[in-house]
């Protein structure tokens, strides 16, 4: 194999790397985004908590 058509066999693998890479990290970032989502959508959507004071303690007389 010539050095001409080795460097551009090497040229070709490192692009198939870094395209790979890439996807790998564009992926990721989808994913963490949709946690995200998940969790901003969670939070708007809980209760809203007690008035201070109330929860604390049982009240075993009722």
């Amino acid at each position: 194999m010539s050095d001409i058509a080795a460097t551009a066999v090497a040229m070709k693998q490192a692009q198939t790397v870094q395209t790979a890479q890439m996807l790998m990290v564009k992926k990721q970032h989808e994913m963490e985004m949709s946690m995200i989502s998940m969790l901003t959508e969670a939070v708007e959507n809980a209760p809203a908590p007690a008035p201070a004071g109330m929860g604390a303690n049982v009240d075993k007389r009722a």
